[in-house]
């Protein structure tokens, strides 16, 4: 397998984890180190692999608008993904998430299939018992 396979396999399973776990990340994409939370994975309609992300923190060519902003929803292609690191913190997102969003044709993970458990440890001992 070729080093740039190991990095493109490595960016898709760290981006599953953190979906499934909501869970947020840091990476670099053309250059520039973003804090994002990965809402949906999936191919675009030219077979390209895609991550709706919600970006709260970092650089990016457009800007980032405040906390919360609809605008900083990203999509990006996985293959331009670098050091791609599973954060501890709080999930990020904004209201306009169920809009119909248009570069994932074909999804194959959703954060929204993957509840959200409690932080607490005894309120997921209520969860799961």
């Amino acid at each position: 397998m070729s080093a740039s396979a190991r990095v493109l396999e490595q960016a898709h399973a760290r981006l599953r984890v953190a979906i499934i776990n909501r869970r947020p990340i840091a990476a670099f994409y053309l250059g520039h180190r973003r804090l994002l939370c990965p809402h949906l994975l999936g191919w675009n309609k030219h077979r390209r692999h895609q991550v709706l992300c919600y970006q709260y923190e970092g650089n990016s060519e457009s800007g980032l608008k405040p906390a919360g902003a609809s605008d900083n929803w990203r999509c990006l292609a996985v293959e331009n993904l670098r050091e791609v690191e599973l954060l501890d913190g709080p999930w990020q997102t904004a209201e306009n998430h169920s809009r119909p969003q248009t570069c994932i044709e074909e999804v194959e993970l959703d954060v929204d299939a993957y509840p959200e458990l409690p932080s607490n440890p005894l309120e997921k001992c209520k969860t799961l018992g």
